[in-house]
This record gives C-alpha cells, sequence and structure tokens, in this order.
C-alpha cells in the first residue's frame, strides 16, 4: 500500500466553492493492518498485564442511540442498570452481584476487553472488528441483540467517471488509479478500510481519517470515496453517493463480546455470562410472539389435536398444548370443551385466529409473550465448544 498522503482542500478550492455549513476535519494517518502488542495508556507504550480484581466488569457505550437502546434492552431482560449518579461511569446491575458495569465510548470497550481491564461489552460488531483488529482473545457471545443495525460500506459518487462504475471489481480496474494519483477514500475506519481494499485488488489508494459529514467530501474534492457506516443509505443518495455491487465490508448490529482469558480464568465471568445469555436468548425469541388460547368443543383430546393440526398456521413451537376444561354436570365433573394453547408469531397472529375459529374454537384470547426460554440456549453450547469445556 503507497504511503499515506495529507489531504487538504485549503489551496485547492476557493471559498465560494464550498459548501457554507460543513465542517470537516482531515488529518494525515497511518493505516495498520496487524494489531500491536503494545498497549498505549494515557499516550505512553507499556506492556499488557493482567489485571487482579475481584469484579467482574461489563462495558457498555456511554452515549448516543446505541446506549439508550442497550439499556433498554438489559431492562427488558429483567436486569435493570442503576446508575446512582448520572456523571459517573460506573453503575451496578442488582440481579448480577459482584457485576460492575462501566460506561465507555465503544472503541474503549473493544479495547479494555483486549487490554484485560473489562471482561464483557456490548458494542456493534463493526467496533469490534475496528478496533479489535483480529485479535483472538476476544470472543462474541450474542451476534444478534436486534438492534444498532447498519453495514460498514464503500460508497463512491453517482456522477462523472464513477457514473458507470457499479462494482468493486470496476472501481479496481479504473486506469485513473497510478502511484501518482492513486484512488482518494475518506473514513474513520483505519482497520477495516484498507484491509478491505486491498483485499479486492486496489493497489493505489490513501486514506484520510475525518470527523464530520463525510459524504461531502467527494463533492468537495477532497476524496474521491468514503468508507462508513449506512442504515438507510438515505444520507447518501441526497449526496449523490451510491453503493456498489462488492462494496458492503461487514454487516453490523449489537453484539454481545467477552475476554476468552476473563472467561476461562477469571472466577464468576463464566456463570455471568451463562445468565445474561439465557436471559438475552429467552427475551429475543419472544419478540413479536403471542400466546393465542381458545375453547373448542370435542369428544377427546386427541380429536380436537387432529383439528387444531389441520390448520398450518396452528402448529405452535413444537406442537398446541390441549387441556379439558371441566364443567359440572348432574353431579360430575365432565369435559365437553378442551382448551388450546398455541403461540404464534405476529404476523401471522390474524390468520391463526381465523382458522381457530373456522374449526371450532371460541373466546380467543392474545396474550405477547415476553420471554421463552429453551431447555439449554444453543449459543451457551456453542461458547463452551469454543472454549474447550
Amino acid at each position: 500500500m503507497s504511503a499515506i498522503q495529507s489531504l487538504s482542500p485549503q489551496g485547492l478550492y476557493s471559498s465560494a466553492s464550498v459548501p457554507a455549513k460543513i465542517s470537516l476535519k482531515f488529518t494525515v494517518s497511518c493505516c495498520s493492518l496487524a494489531p500491536s502488542p503494545v498497549t498505549v495508556v494515557n499516550g505512553n507504550a507499556a506492556e499488557k498485564r493482567p489485571q487482579e480484581r475481584n469484579e467482574i466488569r461489563l462495558g457498555l457505550p456511554s452515549k448516543g442511540r446505541m446506549a439508550a437502546d442497550t439499556i433498554d434492552l438489559l431492562k427488558d431482560c429483567q436486569l435493570s442498570v442503576k446508575q446512582v449518579n448520572p456523571r459517573q461511569y460506573v453503575a451496578e446491575i442488582s440481579q448480577l452481584p459482584n457485576l460492575e458495569v462501566w460506561f465507555q465510548r465503544p472503541k474503549d470497550v473493544v479495547r479494555k476487553l483486549v487490554n484485560g481491564d473489562l471482561d464483557l461489552g456490548i458494542v456493534g460488531l463493526d467496533t469490534v472488528h475496528e478496533h479489535g483488529q483480529g485479535n483472538e482473545d476476544l470472543i462474541i457471545i450474542h451476534d444478534a441483540l436486534e438492534f444498532g443495525d447498519c453495514r460498514l460500506s464503500l460508497a463512491i459518487p453517482k456522477y462523472g467517471i464513477f457514473e458507470n462504475v457499479n462494482s468493486i471489481k470496476d472501481l479496481a480496474e479504473m486506469p485513473q488509479w497510478t502511484p501518482e494519483r492513486p484512488l482518494r477514500v475518506a473514513t474513520g475506519f483505519t482497520y477495516m478500510g484498507p484491509k478491505f481494499l486491498k483485499e479486492n485488488g486496489l493497489k493505489y489508494v490513501t486514506f484520510s481519517t475525518a470527523d464530520g459529514a463525510l459524504e461531502a467530501a467527494p463533492a468537495m474534492g477532497i476524496a474521491d470515496a468514503i468508507v462508513d457506516l449506512v442504515s438507510s443509505g438515505t444520507t447518501l443518495r441526497e449526496n449523490n453517493l451510491k453503493e456498489i455491487e462488492g462494496g458492503v465490508i461487514l454487516e453490523s448490529q449489537a453484539v454481545l463480546v467477552a475476554s476468552r482469558k476473563s472467561l476461562v480464568q477469571r472466577k464468576g465471568v463464566l456463570d455471568i455470562t451463562h445468565e445474561m445469555l439465557e436471559r438475552l436468548e429467552a427475551h429475543l425469541r419472544a419478540i413479536g410472539q403471542f400466546t393465542v388460547t381458545a375453547n373448542m368443543r370435542g369428544s377427546s383430546a386427541e380429536e380436537v389435536a387432529e383439528r387444531v393440526l389441520s390448520q398450518p398456521s396452528l402448529s405452535g413451537l413444537q406442537g398446541p398444548t390441549i387441556s379439558p376444561v371441566f364443567c359440572k354436570r348432574n353431579g360430575r365433573a365432565v369435559a365437553d370443551y378442551y382448551a388450546i394453547v398455541i403461540c404464534v408469531p405476529k404476523k401471522a397472529l390474524y390468520k391463526s385466529v381465523q382458522q381457530l375459529r373456522a374449526i371450532g374454537g371460541s373466546g380467543v384470547l392474545v396474550s405477547p409473550l415476553t420471554y421463552i426460554f429453551d431447555e439449554e440456549t444453543p449459543r451457551w453450547r456453542q461458547l463452551l465448544s469454543e472454549l474447550g469445556l
């Protein structure tokens, strides 16, 4: 890869050509493709050392939408984060004794997991890859927490020399890129960006890091392309930028990540991880699921089951639960009706109610599910296997 070049608009563009309300700061940055064995502490290099402490530490994002969504998810799992003073960076979860919650910048959560200052963390998968840089001590416990969805993507202008460029292959084959005139990319992802472009055959590339509206860089002539997080793609389109085939570097969402060393060596970390994983799995599996209960007249539970199972939307998770509904007649307890209980997804709810009515169901009750606990969560078995336990 060629050396990083400083890209500055001063002297290249007149003040009249720069949009008035856009502030961009570009700095020279060296992009390394390999993680360093040295830890930087307060600006000084220091060797990694094991952390001697008894408390188990969970790192959470300190600001923004990711922080709010993380707190909400934990609350929905009956793991409420209690922060005595909102200005403090430490909190607790009363249901998990001996656990400290530390609010940090997402990238610092990952760095401190690697350094041994934290044991567990919730951050975006893109943050794990960018700042973990393939470190083998990082292990993903849950890879789909169902919030923070986005993708890290390469975007180029729709116009000019890029008008007919529709794939990463097209971009790599453009004759314009030479040692004297490399492709200029603005990004905050100085590990994954260079790695991705190198792997896709782009030999002549320079990178600049930027704080601010990256989407403005191509229009200002400061960069030819950007590598940035994309959610809906609306901001790209509004700035005349486009994603291209093969240009998605990573599909990302919030994940639960841990230090492998902590899981194996620190007392209590594996137990807390198990409980968090079970609560998360049970809650996430229940999202969008409803319990449907109805009464149905029948001669036996088997006969009612035959009718229920004849309808494709009424099979439930493993099959319907059917039990007799007793009433007293002539001094005896008799069962003319049976109660049917099934679990159905939200998208099939109305259709399921219609099918229950069609086969004789009445008094249909619907209630949302909060948790669905499996006999054992598959992710837990996978984790134990990966740890060799």
